[in-house]
Formats: C-alpha cells, sequence, structure tokens
C-alpha cells in the first residue's frame, strides 16, 4: 500500500516513522498544484494538510481509496467528488484545543502588556540610563473586571472562556450560527457585544455567515483600547477595515489567520502606521509540539483503521 505525504513542512520538526509500518511511504516537504498529480497517481492513501486535491486527481489516480487530511478542516478536497467516486476522507479534530487556547492568551498579553516596548526598552540599554527603578510609559491594564466577547462559542470557544473567567474577566458570546447556545455564559446580539466588551476573541469556522462579519462599520462600534483577537479563520475580519481603522482608532489587534495564507507581500496590514497595536503571527496558534503529535498521531489512527476495515 502506497502511502504519499504531501507537505510535511507544515508538520515541523516531528516524528513520522509510524507511517513507515503502515506500507511504502513518500515524503515530500511541499507540493506545488503542478506537481501534486505526479506524486499521487499510484498512491492508495494520501496525506495533505493544505495541498489541494480535486475531482481531477481522483479521476486520475486510480488506487486512491483514502484521503487523509491532517488538519480539522477538509477544503481543500472536493468532499462530494471523493464520496462519489468512494474514496474515504477523514481528518483528525481535536488535536490543537489546547495550543490554541494558550496561544490566544499569547497574543492577548503581548498586546496589553506592550511586551515589545518594555523587551527593546530594557535591551537597547534605555532601562539601564534611567534615573528610577521602573518604567511605565506604556500603562496596561489587568483582565480581571473587563468584560470579554467570545464569537464562536465551540470547544476552543468554551475553553477560553474558563480561563478568561479564571483571571476574572466576565464572559459572553455571540453564536454565529444561531444555533449554539450555552448555559454558562449569556448570549448576545455582535453590535452589543462589539460595543461592551473590553477583549473579544473570534474562535468560528469561516463560511457564508461569517465572511467579512467585522467590517469597518462594525469595528467602529468597538471601545477605545478593545482588543480583538482573530483566532478563528482569515477572512472574517475585513483586513482592509482593520488597516483603515488602526490607524484612526485605538484599537488592538492579534491576528494568526489571515484570508490568504502566506500573507501577500503588499498586504495593506504591512504599512499601517501604528504599529505597536498591531500583532500577527503566522497561523501558529494550531501548532504546539504536543499538537503536531497529536495530530500526526491521528492521521495514523486513521490510515490503520482503514487498512483493519478492509482485512
Amino acid at each position: 500500500m502506497k502511502i504519499v505525504l504531501l507537505d510535511t513542512l507544515t508538520f515541523g520538526d516531528t516524528d513520522l516513522s509510524a507511517f513507515y509500518k503502515l506500507g511504502e511511504v513518500e515524503v515530500f516537504a511541499t507540493t506545488s498544484k503542478e506537481q501534486t498529480q505526479e506524486r499521487i497517481t499510484d498512491a492508495v492513501v494520501i496525506v495533505t494538510n493544505k495541498v489541494v486535491i480535486t475531482d481531477a486527481h481522483m479521476s486520475n489516480t486510480p488506487k486512491l481509496k483514502l484521503i487523509c487530511v491532517a488538519a480539522t478542516g477538509m477544503n481543500n478536497v472536493d468532499l462530494e467528488a471523493a464520496k462519489q467516486r468512494g474514496i474515504e476522507v477523514k481528518n483528525v479534530s481535536g488535536y490543537s484545543t489546547a495550543s490554541v487556547i494558550q496561544h490566544t492568551f499569547s497574543m492577548l498579553f503581548y498586546l496589553v502588556g506592550h511586551s515589545k516596548y518594555y523587551d527593546e526598552y530594557v535591551k537597547d540599554g534605555s532601562y539601564s540610563k534611567s534615573p528610577i527603578f521602573t518604567d511605565i510609559t506604556k500603562p496596561f491594564f489587568e483582565v480581571k473586571g473587563k468584560k470579554w466577547g467570545i464569537i464562536g462559542l465551540g470547544t476552543i470557544g468554551h475553553g477560553v472562556a474558563s480561563v478568561a473567567e479564571a483571571f476574572g474577566a466576565e464572559v459572553c458570546y455571540y453564536s454565529t450560527s444561531g444555533k449554539n447556545s450555552s448555559k454558562d455564559y449569556p448570549q448576545v446580539e455582535l453590535n452589543e457585544l462589539l460595543r461592551s466588551c473590553d477583549i473579544i476573541s473570534i474562535h468560528a469556522p469561516l463560511n457564508e455567515r461569517t465572511l467579512n462579519l467585522l467590517g469597518y462599520e462594525q469595528l467602529l462600534m468597538c471601545r477605545d483600547r478593545a482588543v480583538i483577537l482573530n483566532l478563528g479563520r482569515g477572512g472574517i475580519i475585513d483586513e482592509e477595515a482593520v488597516a483603515r481603522i488602526i490607524d484612526e482608532k485605538n484599537i488592538y489587534f492579534g491576528l494568526d489567520v489571515l484570508s490568504r495564507e502566506p500573507m501577500e507581500q503588499n498586504h495593506p496590514l504591512l504599512s499601517v502606521k501604528n504599529r505597536d497595536n498591531l500583532y500577527i503571527t503566522p497561523h501558529i496558534a494550531w501548532a504546539s509540539v504536543e499538537a503536531r503529535d497529536k495530530l500526526i498521531a491521528g492521521v495514523v489512527e486513521n490510515i490503520r483503521e482503514f487498512v483493519i476495515a478492509r482485512l
């Protein structure tokens, strides 16, 4: 059984040895769309994180029986075509919950604590020249007593809410589907959440209801010094609106996801003047060492179950 791993560079330095116990394995660090068909033609199993697998690819891969998506989202695979062709598609869920929750707070504290400023203040020698023992040029606030609004109260959103409560925040949430309800926290309309919350974190999927959910007009509603964190999907926040409003209003933005990844070289967010109010990380919230190990274990288990089912 031939197993082809198409984009292992996205896993970082992770042990892939378990795959070799399941069959003949071919590993590629990255795969372009021009290279995809040639590399998968003889595959029985494909493992992809972000490489797109189309109906045309499947039609030209006669032995293909299983597509393993090394992620939760499966929008890079034509699921309907796979179903019609009798090809199983399996993903892995829940592997990155703790990692994303942790990164949410990492982004928050970096922004509200002005970590970049204070780190550079010490390292550039300014502190050594100070006439006093401290420097509070950049005021920072406590999470305790602040109102935290969560957009998308799924498993990750619940986890963030729990930690936010531990810090003393008052939590509310907005359901992007309108179907999610929780007895633990009050549900509010989006406009109310935007107007009333000091901290807003996004943990929702990207779909027709959430695309550009927060545009310029919505961001104008936010409170002065509000912190907005997107750890859901790029495209939920209109990035051009962020680039505009960040130089007009004192709002902080932490973005781990963008509408196009990797980031475009001429992205408007690279030209903002108020750079201290913006913190962008390259889609890493999911990627703790532990989360990546769980992800690989989940993919391996999906293949193992497939093999057992065929015996």
